[in-house]
Parts: structure tokens; sequence; C-alpha cells
């Protein structure tokens, strides 16, 4: 179901062509049908000549309720813009226009109201009028059907006019990562919480777990209703009510946002393109106060122009905005900046960076995967799509990595394995980013944990330190004429045992044990005096055998004895 939002200057007639085309009147609020005037946004839904549902958001025109206007059309990609032939173009027709333009709507369809009340040459007068109007903007090939909503008249070829609207639009997107910015929150009767809002970048189910932001609160779906029916799902691009539990509806303001929070990377800090209203009296700098609207909501915020210290009306330049809170945003998310104190539209575009990394005074932002890559070096798959909105291919294991990255430590990780020499590198003191990139070193051989250059040999082998500590094997030599590197590794492997500081071959452990174990199959027990006897050693080796053995199982001690263990060996 396809989201299209009116436009236009207050009374030309927007509501009451949604409520002849719909059947629905959007002004909910009392106040708006005692005034006849929009106040807030209201929703309709029609079924096209096609048999398609279009849904209308219905916005207000007047000035002074700008802001519930901008917070209508930030989640849409398509307008029906309302012109009276009775007055023609309008400050407000001027303004508004200008808003969808810099939120990059590109589609759209033109109601020329009020046809009854103007003769046929005042008509043509006030079509030729929009049409020079909208010269050079997206509406610039837009249809423009003449309607009378009080009589009826047009509305048949206004409802097809908009089905070639859908078909223009095409399908909205769906990237799996759905994001519903809250236009309304409220409480019906026996419900709970409930909110509305357009779902761009993927469907909702019931049972979904969401996080309400910026509250960072979890919420569960209980129920969802698209144009007053109950569904167990809803796809991108649609109106939508959702039912919640888990937060209470009076915590929820216009403007938050239902994500689900492990795909998007919350931001406070972003790059983004302005493009400066050519009709403002005064050029943009940091010096003012300003207001961003994004989405459904409007937000405080301070700004940086990049590069020169201000934007000439009319320019296109960037600049990082800084929130006073945290938004799930995606590049090429559209805004719009007003300046607070003068309470007037400054410009608008859209979003670059959400993770801004290098300083203000040398960024130099754009959307491009590649430019995110580079200035990050190293970016985990996941987290560059919670950055861009793209999946891409990993260069090594889980990272997409700028070649520059990738040569420099392929570069330096190659100096360390080959400065390791033939006993090789431990892959065990490598970082997740070194490890995985070993496969991708020319020359580089992995094996029983060490990298080496070339085809892997055992350097240990015959390893001259443990025959001689086979040839003293109860009163051996210490390690101190060994490289400590091949000294660990001979240990880690088990070739060689240390305890307490003194080292044992294996193999004349195991012929220690073999030796105690004999003895005591006529004995119930060995004091330490009698094993140093047994194996003509001396106390300070003896007694770093026996705790070996105990730690071990091989031997217990009972008082001042040595008795058998569960491992000790059968003789």
């Amino acid at each position: 179901m396809t989201v299209v939002a009116t436009a236009g200057h207050v009374d030309h007639g927007k509501s009451t062509l949604v409520r002849m085309l719909t059947g629905t009147d959007p002004d909910r609020l009392a106040e708006e049908r005692a005034r006849g005037l929009t106040i807030d946004l209201g929703f309709a839904n029609l079924i096209l000549p096609s048999g398609r549902e279009l849904s209308l958001i219905d916005v207000p025109g007047h000035i002074r309720f700008l802001k519930n206007m901008l917070a209508g059309v930030g989640a849409v990609e398509g307008c029906l813009f309302v012109v009276a032939a009775t007055e023609g173009w309008k400050p407000q027709s001027e303004e508004h226009l200008r808003i969808l333009d810099l939120l990059g709507i590109k589609h759209g369809v033109v109601a020329l109201t009020k046809m009854d009340q103007v003769d046929e040459d005042l008509l043509e007068l006030a079509q030729m009028d929009v049409e020079e109007h909208v010269e050079g903007t997206f509406l610039q090939s837009a249809t423009v059907v003449p309607v009378s909503a009080t009589q009826g008249l047009g509305l048949a070829d206004l409802k097809a006019a908009l089905d070639d609207l859908v078909d223009k639009m095409g399908e909205p997107v769906d990237r799996g990562r759905p994001r519903l910015w809250i236009d309304r929150s409220f409480a019906p009767a026996g419900a709970g919480t409930v909110v509305t809002g357009t779902i761009t970048g993927g469907g909702l189910a019931v049972g979904d777990e969401l996080q309400v932001l910026p509250s960072n609160t979890t919420a569960r779906i209980r129920g969802l209703q698209t144009h007053d029916r109950q569904t167990e799902s809803v796809p991108a691009g649609n109106r939508v009510a959702v039912n919640l539990t888990g937060v209470a509806y009076s915590d929820i303001t216009r403007g938050n946002v239902l994500v689900q929070e492990a795909k998007w990377h919350q931001t406070s800090v972003f790059d983004a393109q302005l493009t400066v209203l050519e009709a403002l009296a005064h050029e943009v700098s940091r010096r003012s106060a300003y207001a961003i609207f994004l989405g459904s909501g409007h937000f405080p915020a301070k700004v940086r122009v990049l590069g020169p210290t201000k934007l000439a009306p009319g320019s296109v330049g960037t600049v990082r905005v800084y929130l006073n809170q945290s938004l799930p945003l995606l590049p090429g998310d559209r805004f719009i900046l007003r300046e607070s104190g003068r309470d007037e539209t400054v410009g608008g575009g859209q979003v670059l960076d959400v993770e801004p990394t290098l300083p203000a005074s040398r960024a130099k932002p754009d959307r491009t995967i590649e430019r995110t890559v580079n200035e990050r070096g190293w970016v985990r798959v996941d987290h560059l799509e919670r950055l861009t909105g793209e999946r891409v291919a990993a260069t090594v294991g889980e990272w997409v990595v700028a070649p520059g990255a990738l040569a420099e430590m392929q570069g330096s990780l190659t100096e360390r394995v080959a400065a390791a020499g033939a006993l090789g590198l431990d892959v065990a003191s490598l970082d997740d980013r070194e490890r995985s990139i070993l496969d991708h070193l020319d020359d580089v051989e992995v094996a029983a944990g060490r990298a080496t250059i070339g085809e892997p040999t055992d350097p240990l082998a015959d390893h001259l330190w443990v025959a001689e500590l086979e040839a003293a094997p109860f009163s051996p030599p210490g390690p101190d004429d060994y490289d400590r590197a091949e000294v660990r590794e001979l240990v880690r492997r088990g070739t060689v045992v240390e305890q307490d500081g003194v080292f044992f071959a294996a193999t004349s452990l195991h012929r220690a044990a073999e030796i105690i174990a004999s003895e005591l199959q006529t004995k119930t027990g060995l004091t330490v005096a009698e094993v140093r006897d047994l194996l003509g050693t001396s106390r300070k080796f003896v007694l770093p055998i026996l705790n070996h053995f105990d730690n071990n199982g091989i031997t217990r001690r009972r008082d001042d004895l040595r008795i058998a263990g569960p491992r000790l060996p059968k003789i």
C-alpha cells in the first residue's frame, strides 16, 4: 500500500478533497471541524481504479502549523499537491513545494481545486500559473487535474492520476531493517498503547520485539492494524497502527522511533549535505540556533559548516549537525533545517555520514562505502551495514578493509613472522584482525599454532636441551643457555614439564613414575628420602618431582609418606 501526503496553501481545499476522495474526514480534532482549519495530521485511504489501496496523510497548510506539516511528509515518497484555481499560487504553496523538493520527494500529482468557481479562461490561467511555478522541480512533469470536491467534478480523473502515480513510485524497498517514525500515540480503552506511523525499510509482525527511541525502552508488538483491519504482519511502505506492550503511551511522543535495535546505529552527530534556499535573505553560519526536522520529529540542533565558515543563499555545502539526543539514522535520510530565532526554513538536505571519524576541519563526507571504509581502515560487516544501510562482502574474516590498511598490516605481519625465525610466530599472540589475514600472506604457513615463512618444519625436533634433560633425567640442567621462546614452546607441547621452576623431560617423569610404582608394589608408602635414593638425585629435584606427581594424581601424600595415586602406572 502506497503512502502519499497532501501539500499546499491553507484553505485551498486539501481536507475537503481528501474527504470526497475517501469518504473519511481527515480533520480528527473538534477544533479543526469548528474552525474549518486543519491543525494536525489527518489520515485516510481510498481504493484506486486498479484495485490498489492508497494511504493519504492530510497535512496543515497554515504557516503556524508548519511543524505538523513536516511531521507528516518526513516518511513519504509522493504527494498530492493542492492549489485553488480561485487564488492560484500562494506563499505557502511555494514553501511546501520547496520543503518537498528538499526532502527528496520525486513524484506527485497536482489537484487544481475549486474549478467550479472560475470560468474556463481563469481555469486555464490558473493551470498555466501552476506550471510556471513548478518548472524545474520534481512536479515539472506532474499531471495537473482540475477538480471540484464539492461538486464531484474531476475526481475520477484524479483517482486515475493517483493510480499512475503509484506506478511511478514503484514498490517500497524492503531491506529487512524496519523503522517507524511515530506521528501519534494514544490508549484506546482496553487496548493499551497504540502508536501510528509509516513503516520504511522492512516489515513488522506480531510478536516482534522493538526498541522505542530515544528512551531505549523495549516493547513487543501485541497487534497490528492497517486501515482498520487487523493483520499479523505489515510490509514496508504502509501506514500502520501498532499495539505495543511494555511501554506506556504517555511515555511516547511524536518524533520517537520504533526500530530493531541491533540493526540500527544511533547517532547524535552526523555529517550532511545542505541545500540553502535561494530566497533566504542571509547566509547560514554556526552562530544561529536551529531546529532540524527528521522523520516525524523536530529536534534542537547546532550546525557547523564544513570547509567555508558560511553558506550563501542558493548554495550547496556540507555541514556537521549536533543533536541533543541520539537517533537511528542512515545516509540518504532527508531533513529540513529551520532557524529557531527567525522562525524560517533555511534549507534541507540529506545525511551523508552517521558516524563521522575525522575532525570537522578535515571532513569531506559523501555517501560512498569506499570513503566510509577508507576513513576507518577496518569495519566489521555488520557495523558497516548499520552505518550505510548496505550489506557488502567481507574482505577478510568479518571485516571490510581499506586496501591501504590491508597492505600495511600484511607487510607488518610478514615482517613479524620473518623476525620470529625458524620457530615461527605464536598465532595466539595475534589479535582477531591479524589472525584473519594470515591466510592472505604470501609464503606464510601456519602449523601447530605457529606461523612461519615457507614450508613449515619443526625446529624443535631432536632439540639439544631435551637430549640433555633425558641424559640427566633426575638432575636436569636449566634452560639458561637456550632461547626462551623455544623453551616456552617445548613446555607448551608437553615435551618438557616445568614444576616449581625446575624443568624435566616428560620421558624422565614417566620413568620416575614407573620406578616409584615398582617400589610401591612391596611397600605401603615412600618417604622423600627413599624416593631421592631411588632416583639417585637430591632434595632440590625430588621435591618438584613429587609435587608434580601429587598434583596429577600419580601419588598422594599421607603424612610424611607418598602412597599410590589413581594415575600411578600399572607395573
